[in-house]
């Protein structure tokens, strides 16, 4: 996890097309600047970041179940749930699931859970467009590859 670029996700760890879903892990850096002010004495993930975790595990199934041929894009947060701390060190387990997808816009139901307790969830709204351009494709591809997307799911 890379938080001062906003890379949440270390790596996918399963992805089911048939059913929809995705599964990704996040390690929390031990050290960050983010746990200074967030806070003294008390350092825990900002919840924001977690919703983003979520967010970034939801555009990646969306990303596999259109084949990489458009771009999500969040759009709304619904019923984000905080259901307990998450501190740095721990590893993160994040889980998406599609609810609903047409015309140009997608909704997934998605979850952090830490150790098999869970810690929050929501219901993420996202548009989604052709690729904008080729240096944001290429950026996703690059990433892709970081954390393991399969390959397959793109080729024809």
């Amino acid at each position: 996890m890379h938080l001062e670029y906003f890379q949440l996700i270390d790596r996918i760890t399963d992805l089911n097309l048939d059913e929809k879903s995705i599964t990704v892990e996040a390690q929390v850096p031990q050290q960050n600047t983010i746990f200074e002010g967030h806070f003294p004495g008390y350092p825990i993930m900002p919840g924001v970041l977690l919703i983003e975790s979520m967010a970034q595990t939801s555009g990646w199934l969306l990303l596999a179940l259109m084949k990489f041929e458009r771009m999500p894009f969040l759009a709304a947060v619904k019923e984000a749930k905080m259901r307990g701390f998450v501190s740095p060190g721990e590893l993160l387990s994040v889980e998406a699931s599609l609810l609903h997808d047409g015309s140009g816009y997608a909704i997934t139901q998605a979850r952090v859970s830490v150790g098999g307790k869970l810690r929050c969830n929501a219901t993420i709204t996202f548009s989604h467009i052709p690729f904008p351009n080729a240096d944001l494709r290429g950026h996703m591809d690059a990433v892709a590859k970081r954390i393991g997307f399969p390959q397959q799911v793109v080729l024809p």
